[in-house]
């Protein structure tokens, strides 16, 4: 059967950490899932990441690395996305993006996000990510974690119509007010072992689409470090279930004045399943107890040094994608980012 088709419906959900509508989906119908073969051993597409390959990528090299934008001036609806827009990008110097689109992933024709598709084709420019709307994968209620799954399938579908290379989620949160926000639950065994059911129900959807799932983590959700993040995604044992990489997502105390190292443990536990990361920056403010908070990329604390490197070995595909960031932002940052570039000796693909 067709698993990159549907007839369900839902209305959206929410946009991101930090983002300013939090709430989480809500799904009023779904249907069962047609699952594939959940266990994977070599090679799918040519896309799992075998020992060889992470060598290859190790091994002598032309160093190339890719740019992409989110947020800021990028319309929350496919149809409000103009060419002006995709002229914005790259004149800020920016290969491609991450789109955060409200619109229901469901009932949204393919026409719709073909047309999103093209005109970013046509301008030399590609869509990196597109949102995934956050569903409550962890939920203990079996009903809410079925409709959570529709969800997250469906989003893999409107993703492959928007050429999209992958489609990016959390795990969700019990925290009524939004999927990133801290909860009890959301740090148990019950909630990964939720979390591993729901993406084990949707990996055959991404499989057939040869679409990803980037799952990002937090130290405020159930994927709280590298080492639960990797433990998840052992268990869920498919080559199109990864992650990105968001190192400020994980910062700590101990950690925020010395990130480089933190990095470097993070990418070498996560090694395998890394498919992108996300370029934001960390402070820790002069208050009490104490308060960590983002801010624009190149104007805190990460060790950039560390951090660009080891995205770039990934892949020459593998996107640095930058967030949470204002329009006005924007510029400066790209600056930055080719210049801390340029100075590790790294070309940046357009």
């Amino acid at each position: 059967s067709d698993v990159c088709s549907s007839d369900l419906t839902v209305r959206p959900a929410q946009d991101g950490p930090n983002a300013s509508n939090p709430s989480q989906t809500s799904v009023s119908a779904y249907a069962p899932l047609t699952l594939l073969p959940s266990r994977w051993d070599t090679g799918y597409l040519g896309r799992t990441i075998t020992r060889q390959a992470r060598d290859y990528h190790r091994a002598p090299r032309e160093s190339t690395m890719r740019f992409g934008m989110s947020g800021a001036f990028l319309p929350s609806s496919m149809d409000d996305f103009t060419p002006e827009m995709a002229v914005r990008i790259r004149d800020l110097g920016y290969s491609g993006c991450f789109t955060r689109f409200t619109d229901d992933p469901f009932t949204t024709a393919p026409a719709r996000a073909n047309r999103v598709r093209d005109l970013l084709a046509d301008h030399g420019l590609r869509m990196y990510q597109a949102i995934g709307y956050r569903p409550p994968l962890i939920h203990p209620d079996e009903a809410v974690r079925a409709k959570a799954t529709q969800t997250l399938a469906a989003a893999v579908r409107l993703t492959k119509e928007l050429g999209c290379r992958g489609t990016h989620t959390g795990p969700g949160s019990l925290n009524p007010r939004g999927a990133w926000f801290p909860h009890p639950y959301n740090w148990t065994q019950q909630a990964r072992d939720q979390l591993v059911k729901s993406l084990r129900e949707v990996a055959p959807v991404a499989e057939e689409c040869e679409t990803y799932i980037g799952m990002e983590g937090h130290l405020l959700v159930t994927l709280d470090s590298a080492e639960t993040m990797a433990e998840v995604l052992r268990a869920v044992d498919s080559p199109f279930v990864r992650c990105d990489l968001d190192p400020v997502n994980w910062m700590t105390r101990e950690t925020v004045y010395n990130s480089g190292p933190a990095i470097e443990h993070m990418a070498d536990v996560l090694a395998e399943f890394i498919i992108g990361g996300h370029a934001k920056d960390v402070q820790i403010e002069d208050r009490l107890v104490l308060h960590l908070s983002e801010c624009a990329a190149g104007t805190g604390l990460l060790d950039w040094d560390a951090f660009l490197p080891r995205i770039e070995a990934l892949d020459p595909e593998a996107p640095l994608v930058v967030e949470h960031c204002t329009t006005e932002e924007l510029g400066p940052i790209s600056e930055f980012l080719h210049a801390k570039a340029a100075e590790l000796g790294i070309t940046v693909r357009r």
